[in-house]
């Protein structure tokens, strides 16, 4: 069972302070006694697929991947690699964008995937208590005969842990928030194999400090999650989906902050800029005017919906909007919102062989628009292939530099172009990062965004609940 040693292959955009090294065999040994072949594999091909994530860093895989089917397995594979000082990273879909998974310190993948039950669904109250593993869409499928549903939608059907961990958010958060709001209590195995719990399924509590909110956004650094207990919905009476065309992406902006700051209370809204347009249109064979573009939907009553349309189309055409289209059935808003999260995709295909560098930044709305038409003409001068998509209703938006990973030059103008895209989003007070976290790829902003004195108190915190340093080192901070 023992795993070759692998000697760190050539990592993009690592910092060269990090160290490998392989698991001893003692732990491998120890971890084949306690998990049969079912749930254990050294194979190359499955700790090359648990040592990778969607984005564009390269590292060594793990010595090995423990498939975790309770928290009992959970707590055992920690407890046996913290008596060996083996790092372990929890994985759940392998979505990450920011290199998240990736065994920078060597050590075991922990995947979680299997452990994908609805524990308890509490429809009176509004809540499910979930394992990590599963999906957001199978927890929709789950919940869907109450009339309730789960509306944090990241675009890639990522696992609830991983969502948890990365505080992610995604095309709902305008009307719904993101994970941070809507995670009321989580089940934790700590770096010493101790299960702790954090929250109630109440509402709200003032009862000490709140260690479910430290919890999600820690990346796996600070615990793993075998439970998670989430806020739940009711199903909107009506929806309503329109796609509007403007001349401009600066028109679709300002109609967005309009709305946002006359209280229209949009459940989505979206821009897809003209070349992501196109791309779209090619991948998912449709025929939106390749204009930047918004996405929007609408929640409520029926009476509700259409006012809330009706102000919207009236701001978009005081902004020169043209070609509002309504998707009123179910069947064409989910063909709208699954070419838009396709975007990734048809982007990538669009340059066989690429690499996408993905980034997001998120600033107040009062200065979205500063923030990306800057930004947009910065990319467009580089001559660099991009994408833009935008979660704009709350600021957030993302760009995609499609490189070519055996030109080195290209490689340094996108990340050239991402320092120059995240520096500007703090100086108009605005994040690193919206949604992706900081994992590997934005461990350098940190610092300029916090600030020395809250890293170091980040630091302090991690050193006290991890003092080994074994739950998914060399992220968010180097230690």
């Amino acid at each position: 069972m023992a795993a070759p040693f692998l000697p760190p292959i050539a990592m993009n955009a690592l910092p060269s302070s990090y160290s490998f090294a392989s698991a001893p065999q003692a732990l491998l040994d120890a971890l084949a006694a306690r998990f049969d072949a079912r749930q254990l594999s050294t194979a190359l091909a499955v700790r090359e697929q648990h040592g990778r994530d969607e984005g564009s860093i390269s590292a060594p895989p793990p010595a090995a991947v423990v498939f975790a089917e309770s928290t009992q397995d959970v707590q055992d594979t920690v407890r046996l690699a913290a008596r060996h000082g083996v790092p372990v990273i929890a994985y759940g879909a392998g979505s990450s964008l920011e290199g998240h998974l990736l065994a920078v310190r060597g050590g075991i993948s922990l995947d979680v995937s299997r452990m994908n039950a609805v524990l308890a669904i509490d429809a009176d109250d509004l809540t499910v208590t979930v394992q990590p593993g599963i999906t957001r869409k199978q927890l929709n499928e789950a919940v869907r005969h109450t009339g309730l549903f789960f509306p944090i939608d990241p675009g890639a059907d990522a696992s609830i842990g991983g969502m948890a961990a990365t505080r992610a958010s995604g095309t709902n958060a305008v009307r719904y928030g993101t994970m941070r709001d809507n995670v009321l209590a989580l089940q934790v195995v700590t770096a010493s194999g101790e299960t702790i719990r954090t929250g109630t399924r109440a509402r709200k509590s003032s009862a000490g400090y709140d260690l479910t909110r430290l919890m999600v956004g820690s990346e796996g650094t600070l615990g793993i999650f075998t439970e998670v207990t989430l806020r739940l919905y009711p199903l909107p009476e009506a929806v309503s989906a329109a796609v509007c065309s403007f001349p401009s992406i600066e028109a679709a902006v300002r109609t967005v902050i309009q709305t946002i700051q006359l209280g229209v209370p949009i459940a989505r809204v979206e821009l897809i800029d003209a070349n992501s347009v196109r791309l779209v249109n090619a991948h998912s064979q449709l025929t939106l005017r390749e204009e930047p573009m918004l996405l929007m939907e609408f929640h409520g009553s029926p009476a509700g919906v259409q006012e809330q349309a009706e102000a919207v189309q009236q701001i978009a055409q005081d902004w020169c909007g043209n070609a509002f289209e309504w998707a009123t059935t179910p069947e064409e808003r989910t063909r709208l919102w699954t070419a838009r999260h396709n975007a990734y995709f048809a982007a990538v295909q669009s340059r066989p062989g690429c690499k996408a560098i993905s980034t997001d930044t998120c600033v107040p709305i009062s200065r979205l628009a500063d923030c990306l038409l800057d930004s947009v003409a910065e990319a467009d001068a580089s001559g660099i292939p991009y994408f833009l998509v935008g979660h704009v209703g709350d600021g957030n938006f993302h760009f995609g530099y499609l490189i070519d990973p055996r030109q080195p030059a290209e490689r340094e103008t996108a990340e050239q172009l991402n320092r120059q895209l995240v520096a500007r989003a703090l100086a108009l007070g605005g994040t690193c990062t919206g949604e992706h976290g900081v994992g590997i790829h934005k461990m350098d902003f940190l610092l300029d965004e916090a600030g020395a004195a809250a890293v170091a108190m980040m630091r302090a915190i991690k050193q006290a609940l991890d003092p080994q340093g074994i739950l998914n080192p060399g992220k968010i901070f180097a230690l």
